[in-house]
């Protein structure tokens, strides 16, 4: 709202130093600030007031250290972290950006799908919370529309770079001529074709077509049922594994961040034809301005973080946990990165796939042998080491550890290929 304003100002009155809210740089250094504040400074106030309303934490006894000690802990927190990241983007954002948009939906569906959930643990005193069929449904509806919206808007799509000379051989409707800040002229290619991004090969794009294509040539036409169920497959992946990762004070909050962090970076290279031209990555009009939302998100996350590390003043429950995984899955999928998910979302993964293996195994074993026998000796992986006497905090921060490192991983494979 505020771009709009000062762009008025600008415009009508000729104000001194509103042309400064074009950049978006300094919306989203405004964005990061603003959001830090709303956590830092009402967040007191909000734990206050969970407190006051016992909206405490319920947790069963799995025989962990310090486990006692987190009975009666504010809950519901995500709805900080949710807060502090739709205000400072509604204020510095471009709201009727479509990638914006497409985040915000993002953060409001799966932010009320998982304050139902803790809605209904607390104040209904259900411990299983919503029931799992809802939650898929609530993942699934929105693989649809973000599926279905990156898919067939028109404001969204790729573009390259292709060569003065061969201008004249490509229908004249799907070119763009872009001049950049340095004043040269690019002549760019529109494709609106569901691509994405494979790390480490050379000429790394791969379109979902192709897949269908090995069938049957006509099958093409129906891509975009094949790229909505690979949608609606990775928000639910990921929603699920941020949540079973919030299992320990500051865990899924500080990964998160660093996640954030990292498609930050990818989007804002995106969305900059200069350097998209330089690292020979897909050129992504528009989505630049995600960058205020995701430095709002990336606010939100660490400012949650200074009451969420250890010992914990509040829990971000499934209000924040489910949004927190699902705009990071959205992201992703927008910036054609969603192949690079298992990398920078390793720690999600593992989570995921600890829980996986564990149930797998058990069910197996005790078909087989009528005993059911365990992999780890307890999952999620975290509550492992748990049980292998670690601490909580060195579990926490050697987590945090892997996940720089994999960030690191996936900003490598801009170049390496």
């Amino acid at each position: 709202m505020l771009y709009y304003l000062f762009e008025y100002l600008e415009t009508h009155f000729n104000l001194t130093g509103a042309s400064v809210f074009q950049f978006i740089s300094f919306r989203a250094g405004m964005a990061i600030i603003v959001s830090l504040l709303i956590t830092m400074v009402f967040g007191k106030s909000i734990i206050r007031f969970l407190h006051k309303k016992q909206v405490g934490e319920t947790v069963r006894d799995l025989g962990l250290e310090g486990q006692n000690e987190k009975q009666g802990t504010p809950t519901m927190g995500g709805l900080i972290i949710i807060a502090a990241t739709l205000l400072p983007t509604l204020l510095f954002s471009k709201v009727d950006n479509i990638y914006v948009v497409l985040m915000l939906v993002t953060t409001v569906w799966l932010g009320l799908i998982g304050f139902l959930d803790d809605y209904i643990k607390v104040f209904k005193k259900e411990k299983k919370g919503l029931a799992g069929k809802f939650k898929i449904l609530g993942q699934v509806g929105l693989g649809i529309i973000v599926g279905a919206t990156v898919y067939f808007h028109p404001d969204i799509k790729t573009m390259v770079e292709i060569p003065e000379e061969v201008i004249s051989t490509v229908e004249q409707s799907k070119i763009t001529s872009l001049i950049d800040n340095e004043g040269n002229t690019h002549y760019m290619l529109d494709r609106k074709k569901p691509n994405t991004t494979i790390p480490f090969v050379k000429g790394n794009e791969f379109n979902y077509s192709s897949v269908l294509a090995l069938f049957k040539k006509g099958f093409r036409k129906y891509t975009w049922v094949l790229y909505i169920l690979v949608v609606i497959f990775i928000i639910t992946a990921v929603s699920n594994g941020a949540n079973l990762t919030d299992g320990l004070d500051g865990l899924a909050s500080g990964t998160s961040s660093i996640m954030v962090l990292t498609l930050g970076i990818l989007i804002y290279l995106s969305g900059n034809i200069l350097f998209a031209n330089y690292l020979k990555i897909m050129y992504i009009p528009n989505i630049g301005e995600l960058t205020v939302f995701v430095a709002s998100f990336l606010g939100a996350c660490v400012g949650f973080l200074w009451y969420n590390a250890y010992p914990a003043q509040v829990f971000m429950g499934d209000t924040g946990s489910l949004a927190i995984g699902g705009i990071i899955a959205a992201l992703a999928i927008i910036v054609r990165k969603e192949l690079l998910i298992p990398i920078l979302c390793g720690v999600f993964l593992v989570e995921n796939l600890s829980v996986v293996l564990q149930v797998g195994y058990f069910k197996y074993t005790k078909r087989k042998y009528g005993v059911g026998k365990r992999i780890f000796k307890m999952a999620p992986l975290h509550h492992h080491y748990q049980l292998k006497g670690m601490n909580e905090s060195k579990i926490v921060t050697r987590f945090w550890i892997a996940s720089v490192m994999l960030a690191i991983l996936t900003i490598i494979t801009l170049k390496v290929r």
